[in-house]
């Protein structure tokens, strides 16, 4: 987990180098193959999820253990990149780290397996993608940031916002007629339908509220990261920690809410797949193809790929484990997607426009489209991607 404790992007502009780094030809490629990878990632999280829980691995079981290997996974980057850095925490920088992984792990991610339970892949990621829009709400009531209705990104964010809950309402109330799949399905149910219980993974009432308090979590956590940030900025032990904390939270949670031990023991299967995966790849691969990316193209850069998991999301699905696809599902999805891209260019305006103020203050010239900024925004725009 980075997003994760987050992964932060350094606050201090360009450091002693004087100005950004020289954009080579291969990153024109290179960038926008990785965050390909990065959608890719996320794709097979989710449907490796869906599969160990329809197997019937406890949410708890899955995020102690995922958050452990992530630990493991981001701790070499830790002695690698910060090995001049302080490794042990004040009481206080503990509390912090407490309290993000409470936030971040516990409730973001915990709620988000048991909505991913209740429901199914496709139904899940569309409120991944909703993460941006709801941390913007969130921070505008406790005005930590300002909407402001009368410039053209301020109505767009708006026009975002309005579409994406339109869609997303879409989705939850209206299914309409059930389209015919063009491509062969149910390719992996038939090794998990037998294990799966239709009353705990077919209650779509109760995994849409666990996918809104997931949304509600993630929101609150990117910004107990900003603070995070301040009192602790060494990213790569914040995060090793977090995940640490997160994996010891979950650990007992799990065994207060299930006493029988013989759910937290790991075979050679599916289960254990995905906890290695998860940790791995969504945590420790991600987390530096993410921080490159921000780092040389922006905050809003990953999530102009967010699109690619919801519609791949959708086909996997359907082809692997037969989930349904209704005509409902499929214009839901697309006004979300409107919604998210019209939200994510005012946005992105709205950061040009800051930057651009804050270089004429300081006095500073223009160098270039390398960003150093905004460790806030990085966590809001990965919400789904890392942590999923």
């Amino acid at each position: 987990m980075a997003h994760e404790g987050g992964a932060k992007v350094s606050s201090g502009g360009s450091g002693g180098s004087g100005g950004c780094k020289a954009v080579f030809p291969a990153e024109s490629v290179m960038l926008p193959a990785s965050m390909v990878l990065v959608q890719l990632f996320s794709i097979v999280l989710v449907l490796l999820s869906k599969l160990a829980l329809n197997t019937g691995m406890q949410p708890f079981v899955l995020l102690a253990y995922r958050n452990l290997i992530g630990a493991a996974a981001v701790v070499p980057l830790a002695f690698f990149f910060e090995r001049k850095a302080k490794k042990l925490p004040k009481l206080s920088e503990c509390g912090w780290i407490t309290i993000n992984a409470t936030f971040g792990v516990i409730l973001a991610m915990g709620l988000y397996y048991y909505g991913l339970r209740g429901t199914n892949a496709t139904y899940s990621v569309i409120f991944l993608n909703l993460i941006p829009i709801v941390t913007s709400l969130v921070a505008i009531a406790l005005r930590a940031e300002k909407l402001a209705f009368t410039s053209w990104p301020g109505k767009m964010k708006l026009l975002g916002i309005l579409v994406c809950v339109g869609g997303t309402m879409v989705v939850t109330l209206y299914k309409g007629k059930m389209l015919r799949h063009p491509w062969p399905s149910h390719l992996l149910r038939p090794h998990t339908h037998a294990a799966a219980t239709p009353a705990v993974h077919h209650n779509m009432v109760a995994g849409t509220l666990f996918l809104c308090g997931s949304c509600l979590g993630y929101a609150f956590w990117f910004i107990i990261q900003v603070r995070l940030a301040k009192v602790f900025p060494s990213r790569y032990w914040a995060t090793t920690l977090t995940c640490l904390s997160g994996s010891l939270q979950a650990f007992v949670i799990g065994i207060l809410i299930d006493h029988d031990m013989s759910a937290w023991r790991l075979k050679w299967d599916l289960k254990l797949f995905t906890v290695i995966y998860s940790g791995v790849f969504n945590t420790g691969v991600a987390f530096i193809l993410m921080s490159w990316a921000v780092k040389r193209r922006g905050p809003i850069y990953p999530s102009m790929f967010n699109s690619l998991a919801m519609v791949a999301t959708v086909i996997m699905d359907s082809a692997l484990l037969g989930t349904s696809i209704f005509l409902g599902s499929i214009l839901g999805t697309l006004l979300v997607i409107m919604g998210l891209y019209a939200f994510l260019w005012g946005k992105g305006k709205e950061l040009q426009e800051a930057m651009a103020a804050a270089k004429n203050a300081s006095g500073k010239e223009e160098t270039g489209d390398c960003y150093e900024h905004g460790p806030q925004e990085l966590e809001q725009r990965r919400g789904g991607d890392e942590l999923a």
